[in-house]
């Protein structure tokens, strides 16, 4: 295998690969990518045998061929080098060995058999969609903060993405949470998604995918069958096995009778909750919120460290209220908001409350008080 290939480019698609490579290793292929050079054409593959990611790019291939190479070394050897640097990798099979020239610089780095690496086994999707990149961008990124990070409860470690029923028909809803907090986010169904299974993406899956959906112009291919979810770009190609496990009944812990409404400006929330909380013990990081006529006091009483209160103007009609929270809750929660204001409603002050943008009900969360 001989190919050229501008570093920019390589640095992209090795980067992108060597993310997925767990640091720490058993078996010592997984450390490495397999890189595939055909036509005018290299793809760089990583796995740690949930996800696999395959990036192609184009470069000038001298001499087709393949083998496998540490990602992380290879990573940061592109990283190091000048940019627009044009980097020469050309593989010697009877040593082992693959050389990477650029410049004046040359390495020669070991390489393992691409027969040992293990491909991931390719399925029938029984359902195939094409979503935009703000969409889906939107539908993980709103929604993973409430991944839960528990092991015992592992179906709850990632976003379960379903076909649902919405206010005005089916959306494509993705629900995440850990017993505390949680996050409902709905958007229009993409056409072909109808008969899609519900499936719980892993926290890592979501983490990398994110990857893929910077550019706004995008479009994803989406596959998803009862066991893999499939994200798909002309470049790059991501494969995940899905958490085999069934997700909880979610829309039971959604309160519907909540009638007391604040009003808030989200980022001003935000804000106060961060500063009063910087007293707050960090075991418990409870935060009192205390609700009048249009009036909502802030406060943290920490007997070890000190106490701190602040009062902000909101909307609010209803009668007196105290309720407690935990203060990362309400800041995740508070921040997910693109909108200026924040609408929490609330029940009692040991019932879940609930929080909106606006009127906008495409995005739900659920917070559980604590007492204080």
């Amino acid at each position: 295998m001989k190919i050229s290939i501008e570093r920019g480019a390589l640095l992209k698609a090795v980067g992108q690969a060597q993310s997925v490579v767990e640091r720490r290793n058993t078996i010592p292929i997984l450390a490495n990518v397999l890189i595939e050079a055909d036509g005018g054409t290299v793809s760089f593959r990583a796995t740690d045998l949930d996800i696999e990611v395959v990036d192609r790019t184009p470069a000038v291939v001298d001499r087709a061929g393949a083998t496998t190479v540490s990602a992380v070394m290879l990573h940061e050897i592109v990283r190091k080098l000048p940019d627009g640097a044009l980097v020469n990798l050309s593989e010697d099979a009877a040593s082992g060995r693959l050389t990477v020239m650029a410049g004046r610089s040359v390495f020669s780095l070991a390489t393992l058999p691409k027969e040992d690496f293990p491909v991931m086994a390719s399925s029938e999707y029984s359902s195939n969609f094409s979503a935009s990149a703000p969409m889906l961008r939107r539908l993980f990124d709103k929604a993973k903060f409430a991944i839960s990070t528990e092991e015992t409860r592992y179906y709850l470690n990632g976003v379960y993405m379903h076909v649902a029923q919405g206010d005005e028909g089916p959306v494509l809803r993705c629900v995440a949470t850990d017993g505390h907090r949680l996050a409902r986010i709905d958007a229009p169904l993409p056409e072909g998604a109808a008969g899609m299974p519900g499936v719980i993406v892993p926290r890592k899956t979501v983490n990398e995918l994110r990857k893929l959906l910077d550019d706004d112009e995008a479009q994803i291919a989406v596959s998803v069958s009862e066991t893999k979810v499939r994200f798909a770009t002309p470049q790059i190609t991501m494969t995940s096995k899905v958490i085999d496990g069934t997700f909880p009944d979610y829309s039971r812990v959604i309160p519907v009778g909540n009638t007391r409404r604040l009003e808030v400006d989200a980022q001003e929330f935000a804000k106060a909750v961060d500063r009063v909380a910087t007293v707050s013990s960090e075991r418990s990081r409870a935060v009192k919120l205390s609700l009048d006529e249009d009036r909502l006091v802030l406060s943290v009483n920490a007997p070890d460290s000190g106490a701190a209160e602040e009062e902000l103007a909101v909307a609010y009609g209803d009668e007196r209220l105290e309720i407690g929270f935990n203060a990362k809750y309400l800041l995740e929660i508070a921040s997910q908001v693109d909108r200026e204001n924040a609408v929490f409603l609330f029940n009692s002050s040991g019932d879940p409350t609930l929080m909106r943008e606006g009127s906008d009900m495409s995005a739900v969360y659920v917070v559980m008080p604590m007492r204080v």
